[in-house]
């Protein structure tokens, strides 16, 4: 298999009034090419799907990681704040992002695949389910479908009852009321047993963030799912469980785009 040279770009995405930041990895090759789309943790940023796209691009996928508008922990270059964002927030820039890539030059808007780590697995899902006809295949790495347990959405009765600063973590981030209201609306059982497309699931044995307990079952509700544990794998992969989730991920691309990349 070719090792590809690749070349970045900054690209912005309009959705609505905000500015969404990113950088596509373009692959130094001639035509249109496959996307993936990464979707980043809450707290993080684009540079968590760095390491992903180097690989992917060097094996000859281009990818697409980008800020959220808001649900960073600094570094953030796109529009918004914490205060605003929300699953559904991130859901309309993910869709906003997958309207706008179907339109670059270099990128086969039929091999497109979704590709999300924990609340970024979340919005993949939301975003992916709706537009399942669009897209080639889904990842979801460590998703955070613990997040209302986290939130503690159950102990709110009313909306009235949630306050404007909501503090999550300890304190390690603060998001706002919306951030709970549109946790509530979302089904994600619902959401994940409507995927039709064969999907690829990775969680670490030592995440201690979601337990892998919330992705077993999950598994057992989503119709076609490739299921791996990534052994001594955290809430982020690094060192050799990143290399075995790689792993998995180009097998999945490989079969999903049918070996032809």
């Amino acid at each position: 298999m070719p090792v590809y040279t690749y070349e970045k770009q900054e690209i912005w995405v309009q959705n609505g009034n905000k500015n969404i930041y990113g950088i596509a990895y373009v692959p130094d090759r001639k035509g249109e090419m496959p996307l993936l789309i990464f979707s980043h943790e809450l707290g993080n940023d684009h540079t968590s799907g760095e390491r992903y796209a180097e690989r992917l691009a060097e094996a000859g996928y281009s990818t697409y990681v980008f800020d959220f508008c808001g649900g960073t922990v600094g570094g953030n270059k796109s529009d918004g704040s914490n205060k605003e964002m929300s699953v559904l927030t991130e859901a309309s820039d993910l869709e906003a992002v997958l309207e706008a890539a179907k339109t670059w030059d270099f990128v086969d808007p039929d091999r497109i695949v979704l590709l999300g780590g924990s609340m970024g697995g979340l919005v993949t899902t939301v975003t992916g389910t709706e537009h399942q006809d669009e897209i080639a295949g889904m990842i979801l790495m460590y998703p955070a479908l613990s997040a209302k347990v986290d939130s503690g959405t159950e102990k709110y009765q009313s909306e009235d009852q949630i306050p404007e600063d909501v503090s999550l973590f300890g304190g390690w981030i603060h998001v706002g009321k919306n951030y709970i209201t549109d946790l509530k609306k979302v089904d994600f059982d619902q959401l994940l047993s409507s995927y039709k497309g064969h999907m690829l699931l990775l969680h670490g044995d030592q995440d201690g963030t979601v337990p892998i307990s919330w992705s077993e079952e999950a598994k057992e509700i989503i119709p076609d799912c490739e299921y791996y544990v990534i052994k001594d794998g955290g809430h982020e992969f690094f060192g050799q469980p990143f290399e075995d989730a790689m792993a998995h991920i180009m097998t999945y691309l490989e079969t999903q785009l049918n070996n032809d990349n």
